[in-house]
């Protein structure tokens, strides 16, 4: 035997996967023609939807309130007195007793509240709640005095931030700010979820022109609810230049309330050109004096950093390369400004995506405990430094007084969220006030709601 044949034939192979039987087998179905197979047999579809229903009613459902038609029912009817706090408003808000107690809001169909929304964990308190509620504190009644100072200067000198740890209430101050400036016939615009502007649930389109990301859907959904909102003012502010459209062209002097109407009766045609109308109605409302503006912006750490949409080359694009952003911190930084007017913000650290980027850190000096520590060699981006620069912090303090935490507790005790008769309201509300340390949020959510003790 050759050399060549005995490498030719190899012994029996010692393989451990030819030593070992298979643990399973695949069985291949063929289903002859014109025979169902599991999805083309009648039904099969209904019972997969159903078995989707079915798991779906398993999870918890979001929380709704009853209608007001099925309150009246025995068991709901309580001999309690009925729970009837002042309306808040700037008079009422200024009086020496106002601190530490409750109030209601009652909003309007054009109230900025319900037309441009309110920020999820507020939302969530106020369903839980008959009415909207909210106590006045003493931080209060100083942001309601620099909106008075602020009505006859210019919004670039008073550009302010609320910063705090989570839950002192910065969007509930904001909310409070909002509310007494549209009572007060100032233009509003409120953006309670900035996260929205840079989060890519928005379309977007690239501009030759401006060499920006227009945001068309939500610059449409904005003018339409400025002019919601704002209708007795846009009537009598006027264009300070023609508007240039694709098919047409707005005269200079036409009220603002005519040019928004013209796009929402085209609002097929002009949602791709609403970021237009948008700046035209901004450029507007700069040039006027007869109305103080305020531009509030909750969620304002989110502005300043690189946003989750995508250009060409799949790289993230900076927020000062969106349209809506850019805007927003135009104004923050003093670059545009109102005649008469504020620019308030809110920063939020508890949007973990979007923590609150070192250009906004260093402008408002936040280097403490509560922030992660910081490199002074860390790199800065230039152009979110200017954007960043001059902007004002106010701190919320972080823990309510005594007194403060009084009125909140007695807008739950008083809706009956929890307690019974002969409870022990006393020792309740000094037991969750320790727990809580004194942080709003945490004395609502983990010690009143939270408690066993109803």
């Amino acid at each position: 035997m050759s050399l060549i044949s005995s490498i030719s034939r190899p012994g029996p192979s010692t393989s451990l996967s030819r030593l070992l039987k298979p643990q399973f087998s695949l069985e291949s179905r063929r289903y002859a023609a014109g025979e169902a197979g599991p999805v083309g047999k009648a039904g099969y579809l209904q019972k997969l939807g159903s078995a989707q229903k079915s798991k779906m009613r398993k999870k918890l459902p979001m929380y709704k309130a009853l209608p007001a038609s099925q309150l009246d029912r025995p068991i709901l009817v309580s001999n309690k007195p009925q729970f009837d706090p002042p309306v808040f408003t700037p008079a009422a808000i200024k009086a020496a007793t106002a601190v530490g107690q409750p109030f209601v809001i009652n909003p309007k169909d054009n109230d900025p509240m319900k037309c441009f929304g309110i920020p999820r964990k507020l939302w969530l308190e106020f369903k839980l709640l008959s009415r909207p509620y909210t106590v006045v504190r003493e931080v209060t009644k100083d942001i309601i005095q620099l909106l008075e100072d602020a009505k006859q200067s210019s919004s670039a000198n008073t550009r302010v931030v609320f910063t705090g740890r989570p839950g002192c209430g910065k969007s509930f101050l904001l909310l409070q700010a909002v509310e007494s400036c549209a009572q007060q016939n100032w233009v509003v615009i409120y953006i309670p979820r900035a996260v929205d502007l840079v989060n890519s649930t928005t379309s977007y389109a690239y501009d030759i022109r401006t060499q920006t990301y227009l945001q068309p859907w939500y610059s449409f959904q904005t003018i339409q609810r400025m002019l919601t909102v704002n209708k007795e003012a846009f009537t009598k502010i006027k264009l300070v230049e023609d508007l240039v459209l694709e098919k047409s062209v707005l005269a200079k002097g036409t009220t603002l309330d005519q040019v928004i109407e013209a796009a929402l009766a085209e609002r097929g045609v002009s949602v791709a050109q609403a970021p237009v109308y948008l700046e035209a109605v901004m450029k507007a409302l700069e040039a006027q004096t007869q109305y103080p503006v305020i531009l509030a912006i909750d969620d304002m750490q989110t502005l300043y950093g690189k946003t989750a949409y995508r250009d060409p080359h799949f790289q993230a694009i900076h927020s000062y390369h969106l349209s809506l952003p850019r805007m927003l911190m135009e104004f923050a930084s003093g670059k545009r400004s109102f005649q008469k007017g504020a620019v308030l913000g809110a920063i939020s650290a508890s949007q973990t995506t979007h923590p609150i980027p070192l250009e906004l850190r260093d402008a408002l000096d936040l280097h403490n405990e509560n922030y992660r520590i910081a490199s002074p060699y860390e790199k800065r981006d230039k152009v979110l430094v200017e954007y960043a620069k001059g902007l004002k912090n106010m701190a919320v303090p972080e823990k309510l007084t005594l007194a403060e935490a009084i009125g909140v507790f007695e807008i739950w005790k008083e809706q009956q969220v929890f307690g019974r008769e002969k409870f022990f309201y006393d020792e309740a509300f000094m037991g969750k006030y320790t727990e809580s340390g004194g942080n709003a949020r945490d004395f609502v959510w983990k010690g009143l709601l939270a408690t066993l003790d109803t």
